[in-house]
């Protein structure tokens, strides 16, 4: 077995783990078993086995993994809104808690304490004495070998001035540089092992030390000071000795704002908190949410904690189990493709965990989560309606840890479901551009009118949440990236890669183009058709554009032998027997699909090769061998296409528009009553050969497609109607 993406890794997995058993079943019925259709049964159930004990594994795997994310606590059993009237019974404290104390009181105390706090600088002795040495070392020698200076007596205490400088402290910046001294009048200058206050005003830059002791130095010395000054630099005993000590600062703030207190009071057990219908204001929101976070976190005798993980299982199990239900009913071909199923889950997952990270992280919100996402890429990859109920289970299992759970699902659902309808389409970098500035959108309006039923007041909502809806909705731009990723990893194809397939600039088009003309024109004509009429009967276009234009790439191979590639008189087929030539039309099929799988074709492009011919013959070549062999037996396989028939709308509209097209080209009359006559005919005969019977279409869809079509037709070729007289 080799070692794929991630999702086939699990399949392959399985696949390794039943294969001794399927093959040992295998062997085991041949030599008992002598029956082809019983060997067929066996098969079929062993195969649907498997599929089963798939389904067990990934509903198991997801229950189990977002077990792992979800909190042990017990869940408070009531849900309420600030601003909204409680709507339970009148509610009594069951036991002793603390009234927590909202953030911004949390805040305010702790800039206050911050405030009045005083920093550390530590003062470096060592520099000091060393550079007082330096200095009065430089004047004795300066004194020596100058008799005119000798004489000043005020010389020998220039050191003791510059001393007394790096006692004060000198910084390397002037302490208005410092963003710890903003507001700040004085420092605890640490010296030694002892801290003592000092002024900032008597604290030295470099710059306004070195200017201190020169002043100093010309007042002193007179108008010997010029003298003085060309023989020794001052600048060069100037250095810092006070800086901020960083780790004693962090420690001290840490314990000033470690022993600041988050509670402010108590609520004793058997007191009354709120009756019920009454108004949840700001105080008893607070008292709530403080018997809230004491109920979630508390450990008591009374609580079984076997039993609360036995409810946590059948939360998650019910719900997983409703998306399966969901896609049983709904989106059949979704449950019974393993990746796709598989893919559903990995993302519900995926969002899970990064919801219970954000939650245990203090410095992010649960907003940052880009839920957006979830939605976006299931659509891309399926429908609107499968991406809906997708996001809805997500919010639902998140929303059982979530902080504000009511507000966060309302919130989530709301931009999600922006997000599915503003992202319809994927074939431009804008669409997503503006599906993030819609869901930022939806995210601020709607936790605005939250905030203004609960607050009363744009003064007291908190903005800061605006910054994490940014966040989340610039998140969004990581789709284009992750589609490219989910694609290799789960084997679909979005909107945006059939667009690049479409391009006629595309080696196998190309190919298709150089080496059978005439075919290349006629599935450019298909894929136009067939495109419209897939625009009005509902469908994906990109597909049935992409599908139609390699639909006949099998055609390349002796390409001569095709009837819209051949010269004036010339048709080879003319020196063949019609089984002969019957089998390399048909082969176009085989080889189209074996071309298709050379150049790494998506499954989903070779469906619309295999398909759009069905299970139907060749027939001029089946009529021809009748007529040629009259009353002998006709093995009509020999005739016949090898299938699939369609199984989707866009295979059976290629199908239809393919035959139809064709046939329009050997008509000898091309006009309006000629045109309508065969379309009737090619799609009766189709539906009367059960072609269409896998397909998704009604006959709505069908009058849609003989009318659009027409349409078609009769702008090709200039037909004009002819009124009645």
């Amino acid at each position: 077995m080799q070692i794929g993406p991630i999702a086939r890794n699990f399949e392959d997995f399985i696949n390794f783990s039943l294969s001794k058993i399927k093959l040992s079943r295998y062997f085991l019925n041949c030599n008992r078993f002598q029956n082809p259709e019983l060997m067929k049964k066996l098969l079929t159930q062993l195969n649907h086995s498997y599929h089963l004990f798939y389904l067990l594994m990934v509903f198991v795997a997801g229950i189990s993994l977002i077990f792992l994310v979800f909190p042990g606590e017990s869940r408070f059993k009531y849900e309420f809104q600030k601003g909204s009237p409680w709507r339970h019974e009148t509610l009594i404290a069951p036991f002793n808690f603390a009234i927590l104390k909202t953030e911004a009181e949390i805040k305010l105390e702790s800039d206050s304490l911050l405030a009045n706090y005083i920093p550390y600088f530590t003062l470096d002795t060592l520099v000091e004495s060393a550079k007082t040495r330096e200095f009065a070392a430089s004047l004795s020698k300066l004194t020596e070998t100058n008799p005119a200076l000798k004489s000043i007596k005020s010389i020998s205490g220039f050191p003791v001035i510059l001393q007394s400088i790096y006692a004060s402290g000198i910084l390397p910046k002037s302490a208005n540089a410092y963003k710890e001294l903003d507001g700040k009048s004085e420092i605890r200058q640490i010296k030694g092992n002892k801290a003592i206050k000092v002024p900032t005003s008597n604290l030295y830059s470099i710059k306004s030390a070195y200017l201190e002791l020169n002043d100093t130095i010309r007042k002193l010395l007179g108008r010997n000071y010029d003298d003085f000054i060309k023989r020794i630099n001052l600048s060069d005993y100037i250095t810092e000795n006070l800086s901020f000590d960083e780790a004693m600062n962090r420690n001290e703030r840490k314990q000033i704002l470690d022993g600041l207190s988050s509670t402010k009071g108590m609520v004793q057990a058997g007191e009354r908190i709120i009756f019920q219908g009454d108004l949840v204001g700001s105080e008893k929101y607070i008292i709530l949410e403080s018997l809230k976070n004491a109920y979630e976190t508390k450990r008591g005798d009374n609580i079984e904690y076997l039993l609360v993980i036995a409810g946590r299982i059948v939360v998650i199990a019910t719900l997983i189990a409703l998306m399966f239900l969901y896609l049983i009913f709904y989106r059949r071909e979704i449950f019974e493709h393993k990746r796709k199923l598989t893919f559903i889950i990995t993302m519900i997952v995926i969002m899970i965990f990064l919801a219970a990270i954000a939650t245990k992280v203090n410095s992010i919100n649960i907003y940052m989560v880009p839920m957006a996402i979830l939605p976006i890429l299931v659509r891309i990859f399926f429908d609107s309606r499968t991406a809906i109920f997708s996001l809805m289970i997500t919010t639902l299992l998140i929303g059982y840890f979530a902080p504000n759970s009511y507000e966060f699902i309302i919130l989530q659902m709301i931009a999600g479901i922006i997000a599915v309808f503003s992202l319809n389409k994927l074939h431009k970098r804008s669409h997503i551009i503006f599906s993030a500035l819609w869901v930022f959108l939806a995210y601020s309006v709607v936790y605005v009118a939250m905030a203004l039923v609960q607050e009363g007041s744009l003064k007291t909502i908190n903005w800061m949440n605006i910054k994490w809806f940014g966040f989340s909705s610039f998140f969004i731009f990581i789709t284009y990236p992750l589609i490219y990723i989910f694609e290799k990893a789960f084997g679909f194809v979005s909107d945006v890669t059939l667009m690049e397939l479409s391009n006629t600039n595309q080696p196998l088009l190309r190919k298709l183009a150089e080496e059978a003309p005439g075919t290349f024109q006629h599935s450019l004509q298909v894929a136009n058709m067939a495109e419209a009429v897939i625009q009005k009967i509902g469908g994906n276009p990109f597909l049935v554009y992409a599908g139609a234009l390699y639909h006949d790439i099998g055609k390349t191979h002796k390409s001569e032998y095709f009837i819209e590639n051949q010269a004036v008189g010339l048709n080879p087929h003319d020196n063949l027997d019609y089984l002969k030539s019957a089998e390399i039309i048909i082969d176009h099929v085989t080889n189209g699909v074996h071309l298709a799988r050379k150049y790494k074709l998506p499954e989903v492009l070779i469906s619309f090769i295999t398909t759009h011919h069905g299970t139907t013959q060749s027939n001029y070549f089946y009529k021809k061998y009748l007529i040629d062999n009259p009353g002998v037996d006709v093995d009509t396989s020999r005739f016949s296409y090898p299938g699939p028939i369609p199984h989707s709308k866009e295979t059976a509209v290629v199908m239809l528009t393919d035959g139809i097209e064709a046939t329009a080209h050997s008509l000898k009359e091309k006009t309006a009553a000629a045109f309508i006559e065969m379309i009737d005919y090619l799609v009766d005969q189709k539906i009367k050969s059960n072609q269409l019977i896998d397909a998704d279409l009604t006959l709505r869809d069908i009058n849609i497609l003989k009318s659009t079509l027409l349409e078609r037709l009769i702008s090709i070729y200039h037909v004009r109607i002819e009124y009645p007289k």
